[in-house]
């Protein structure tokens, strides 16, 4: 398919920004490009415009420059979290992706951000606390604390440990209870236990 040369007068993604002169496919560009007011064509007249096109391409890239920059430093004070459902072995069912960050970020922080922005290598699948980096702008990156938290979480530790330990805690409590006299008869455990050391000596 014939290619043609047109001049940008609006940034396309994969294509190139205002004021750049690319070649296109010729039905792209007459059917699509030329129609829409997304570019014009190359001639004498239209190249007089591009250093109105180019100023504008400057002063946008200036706005989108220092509005990064500030959602930067807002960024980096947030921490975004994030309730994820686990098994009882606690691990998630499913995983974080960007897309779940850019969400989570509108609906916390009504942020509107390009999920593309958002770069994490693999999606995350642990608990706790992750640091994410954001890649607002060419010149501007930032990282964003995400701490992914349970809607069911674990029993604590400690819970967990007195359970275990229960029933010896209570044999110990039998004897000490003896000892003390709080108890007069021996219990039939205690005194079972007695015969089994007897017969050993």
């Amino acid at each position: 398919m014939p290619k043609v040369e047109v001049i940008l007068t609006h940034p396309i993604v994969g294509l190139g920004a205002e004021s750049d002169q690319v070649r296109v496919a010729s039905g792209y560009a007459r059917n699509f490009l030329l129609p829409q007011g997304l570019a014009i064509s190359i001639t004498d007249g239209n190249k007089r415009r591009l250093e109105a096109l180019r100023k504008r391409r400057a002063e946008r890239e200036a706005h989108d420059f220092n509005a990064m920059t500030e959602l930067a430093k807002s960024l980096t004070k947030m921490t975004l979290i994030i309730a994820v459902k686990t098994g009882d072995d606690g691990k998630m069912f499913g995983s974080v992706t960007n897309g779940t960050i850019a969400d989570e970020l509108k609906k916390q922080f009504d942020v509107a951000l390009d999920k593309r922005k958002i770069h994490i290598e693999k999606p995350i699948k642990g608990l706790g606390e992750h640091e994410v980096q954001m890649r607002l702008h060419a010149e501007v990156h930032t990282n964003l604390k995400v701490v992914i938290n349970s809607t069911n979480p674990l029993p604590a530790p400690e819970a967990a440990a007195a359970v275990s330990t229960a029933p010896e805690t209570e044999k110990r409590g039998k004897w000490r209870r003896e000892a003390k006299g709080d108890i007069v008869a021996p219990t039939a455990e205690v005194k079972a236990e007695r015969k089994a050391r007897a017969a050993k000596a």
